[in-house]
């Protein structure tokens, strides 16, 4: 979080023959483990993000600030804890100091002893706060200091005595020892982390023996590492021999800070690190770098994930043994790396993999394991900017392939260096058909290689670099301003398309939703032509910062041949920009006029399922589950499909969908990640795949503006965002209950059903250092009287940039009253509250409802 980062190692230069991935499923490492999925600040509170995002990403560990913190708003150590768990979370990492101000932590005290008694009463507040979460609090564990040669025992203005512990250990070790078994004599059964330095130190050996000898070991030792994924893999082999040459351990490690702001979001960059920490063993947390509450740049708004999140949902759905894997170029950064595992009981391998660009083999070893030939599949996780969201993993290729000398290879072509791959290998055979790619056709145009003309272009850059490790991830390297408020700007890319069609285009952009000409307004406003013609106004993404890039997509048809696609700041039908944004780049992509499939022998099997010939057998409780994409809110048309005349239920984002049934369901899909499980409910129940197609309009739906609600006190009707649906919003409810929405929808049956609130959320706290933030607000939303729910909304960076959040509600025929109020919410004893404004005491503003049963 706080370190500086260090430069990276050097790239090496490009080779002329393909690189070769080797994977040895002969030889197992042990069982796959799972500890890469770890995250710093990644959750803000229950819902933000989804626990599906969190439960699909398979997040093993969370570090974040202790109960009632001040570093950053959110997070907060004992309100995230629950729904973690629910989620399947294991442990949470809780940050002592941070519940300090500022970094270095502000630790007041007027000598060294007056501080460290006061980081014991926060202990002790800690403790007894967790004492009250009964068996939950078996999921803390305790972090007592945070890079304690940078802060508190350091040399700087607010340390115990401005002297380095690395020079002179003597009172960081005696202060660990003492608060160690302070937390010990408070609950006997937490455990303790440390000692938690930016590196792991030669003194560390130090720390370890004087642990050793007063019986104050950790239970997790912690360290950072932001350096590079090469120094995962030395520095646990350098930690493991200390504990040999103490006579200690083998302890459990988590290097709960891990990756540089360019690597996070980025599927190629992120699998060389996930390859190694799987290597090792050991639980990892990706650092935090830039807002709280998206899993690390993983997740969009509150239920999207992005092209990283994707990746980690396959890393955790690894099972089995991890085999060996023998990159082309050992952990060296900017490479193939991967990581790979074999389950004997699925007869089915998988290999994570990426890293580079152009040209590559995957060799795998010992594949006669699997039969004479096998099943493969490749797909690929793109990356989709830090803010843009991304479908499923794209299919490439579904094949049958040889296994000569019991070796199988496959040549891939055109690897894109910033996306990660897997490659799924079971038994080959006739049992289910092949399927075709789930993409056609597509291609990536630079925004540095548009020819611009008018006034106001700059070249951007470079952003990412082994010696810019600071700067975000941008496609190579470079982006494009000008596109502002007074400018003349016009972009044009050329573009070659195959074939007439539908193609989906997505702009790779941004606007820093601070910058002079973007805040009072919002999002930029820019234009859209084809060779000239068919104007159309697209709004482009905000971020917390310039280069944290967002996607806006659209679609256009094309004929076969040469397209000139041009965005501009004026267009002579439309208007002009309002606002200044930068552009990465084009995707144009064509994609089949088919439902997504989802195959249940690539799903989470539970409860006894198991895998035959290509499908699931299910007996009566065993559960297959989907993890399943939804570009936006509302009616999909899901098909089951089975084999034979077994019997199951269906769940929906863990809500009863009734029995299976014979053809396509009408079912409501929030925008984003959606959970749906298959549970066996006869002897057998054999599952084949997963459709999901669009809206039939089976499902009755209305929207309510919320400017028709009744309004009490300070609520308003405003007009000042004009992005709101006809201009009109709600603001000004909460900062008490007196201060509310109270809005009338219908309902043509009584039952469960969704309510999609459209809304904005622009608040942001003054923050102490280079973390931007946003403050999740959230509405009190009360259902025909009853007791009121709390939901939180998300930034949208400004207050007339709106997003949607659906929830779950259970309505009446006929008529129903919402209400929606907020206030400032406590701190854990109740009766005190945050001075910093990290705390919101409002709802977003609210621009409409839109109501539709779940199916």
């Amino acid at each position: 979080m706080e370190a500086v980062p260090a430069p990276e190692t050097t790239v090496p230069a490009p080779e002329s023959t393909p690189d070769t991935l080797t994977v040895d499923l002969g030889t197992e490492t042990g069982p796959f483990h799972g500890g890469a999925a770890g995250t710093l600040y990644g959750l803000y509170g229950d819902g933000v993000p989804s626990r599906n995002l969190v439960e699909g990403m398979a997040v093993r560990t969370v570090s974040t600030k202790a109960q009632d913190g001040v570093q950053h708003p959110g997070a907060d150590a004992l309100e995230i804890l629950p729904s973690f768990v629910a989620a399947g979370g294991r442990d949470v990492y809780v940050y002592v100091p941070d519940s300090y101000r500022g970094f270095p932590y502000v630790w007041p005290g007027a000598d060294g002893a007056a501080r460290l008694a006061d980081l014991k009463e926060r202990v002790r507040t800690q403790v007894a706060y967790a004492a009250t979460l009964g068996t939950l609090r078996s999921h803390l564990v305790y972090v007592p200091f945070n890079e304690p040669e940078d802060n508190m025992f350091g040399t700087g203005e607010w340390s115990h005595d401005g002297v380095s512990w690395r020079t002179a250990p003597g009172p960081y070790f005696t202060a660990w020892r003492d608060v160690y078994r302070l937390i010990k004599d408070l609950d006997p059964g937490a455990r303790v982390a440390g000692p938690n330095t930016c590196l792991l130190w030669p003194e560390v050996r130090d720390f370890l023996e004087f642990a050793r000898d007063h019986d104050v070991l950790p239970d997790v030792v912690t360290w950072h590492e932001l350096s590079s994924p090469a120094e995962i893999r030395t520095n646990v082999a350098r930690y493991r021999e200390m504990e040999r040459a103490l006579g200690i351990g083998p302890l459990p490690v988590n290097i709960n800070e891990y990756a540089h702001s360019h690597h996070l979001s980025v599927p190629g960059r992120m699998i060389q690190w996930v390859s190694a920490v799987e290597d090792c063993k050991v639980d990892a947390d990706m650092a935090y770098w830039n807002i709280a509450g998206n899993l690390n740049d993983s997740t969009v708004e509150a239920r999207y994930g992005n092209g990283q999140w994707w990746l980690f949902n396959a890393y955790g759905r690894l099972t089995g043994d991890t085999v060996r894997v023998t990159a082309p170029h050992p952990d060296v950064p900017y490479t193939l790396q991967g990581v790979a595992t074999l389950d004997r009981d699925k007869r089915q391998a998988r290999v994570l993999f990426g890293g580079s660009g152009g040209a590559a083999r995957i060799v795998v070893a010992h594949a006669g394991l699997l039969g004479a030939t096998v099943r493969a599949r490749l797909e690929e996780f793109p990356w989709t900017g830090q803010l843009g969201p991304s479908a499923q993993p794209l299919r490439l290729l579904d094949t049958e392939l040889p296994v000569v000398d019991g070796t199988v290879t496959l040549p891939v072509d055109a690897l894109d260096e910033m996306s990660a791959y897997q490659l799924t290998l079971r038994p080959g055979g006739p049992d289910t058909p092949l399927l075709p790619p789930s993409v056609l056709w597509r291609r990536t145009y630079r925004a540095e290689d548009a020819t611009p003309t008018g006034s106001g272009h700059q070249l951007h850059g470079p952003e990412e670099s082994p010696s810019g490790v600071g700067r975000f991830a941008t496609s190579g390297g470079h982006h494009v301003g000008g596109l502002r408020t007074g400018s003349d700007l016009v972009l044009s890319f050329d573009v070659d398309v195959p074939s007439d069609g539908t193609y989906d285009l997505s702009v790779y952009a941004n606007s820093h939703n601070e910058a002079d000409l973007v805040r009072e307004f919002g999002p930029t406003n820019v234009f859209l032509r084809v060779d000239g013609d068919r104007p159309r106004e697209l709004l482009l993404p905000l971020g917390h910062q310039w280069a944290v890039w967002g996607r806006t997509d659209t679609r256009v048809g094309l004929t076969a041949g040469r397209h000139t696609l041009t965005l501009a700041a004026r267009d002579p039908e439309l208007g002009t920009t309002r606002g200044d944004a930068v552009v990465d780049r084009l995707d144009l992509a064509l994609y089949p006029e088919a439902d997504a499939v989802y195959d249940a022998e690539h799903a989470v099997l539970g409860a006894g399922a198991r895998i035959d010939r290509g499908a699931v057998v299910l007996p009566p409780g065993g559960t297959v589950t989907f993890w399943v994409h939804a570009a936006a809110a509302g009616e999909a048309s899901v098909t089951v499909g089975r084999l034979g005349h077994g019997e199951g239920k269906l769940t929906v984002n863990n809500e009863d969908a009734g029995d299976l049934r014979a053809g396509a369901v009408a079912l409501f899909l929030p925008g984003g990640v959606n959970k749906l499980t298959v549970t066996g409910t006869s002897e057998r129940l054999v599952v084949d795949r997963l459709r999901v197609g669009p809206s039939r309009g089976r499902l009755p739906t209305a929207t309510f503006p919320a400017e028709e609600g009744v309004l009490t006190g300070t609520a308003r009707v405003t007009g000042a965002h004009p992005y709101a649906t006809g201009g009109k919003a709600v603001d000004g409810i909460g900062a008490g209950t007196a201060n509310a929405l109270t809005l009338t929808v219908t309902a043509v049956r009584a039952g469960r059903h969704a309510l999609t609130i459209r809304y904005s959320n622009g608040e942001q706290a003054p923050a102490t250092h280079y973390n931007p933030d946003p403050v999740c607000r959230h509405a009190d939303l009360s259902v025909n009287g009853g007791a009121p729910r709390r939901v939180l909304f998300p930034t949208t960076f400004h207050f007339n940039n709106f997003a949607e959040l659906s929830v779950p509600v259970t309505l009446s025929r006929g008529t129903n009253t919402l209400t929606f109020t907020a206030d400032l919410l406590p701190d854990f004893d109740g009766v005190t509250r945050n001075p910093h404004g990290q705390r919101s005491a409002y709802a977003p503003v609210l621009d409409r409802v839109t109501v539709t049963p779940l199916l």
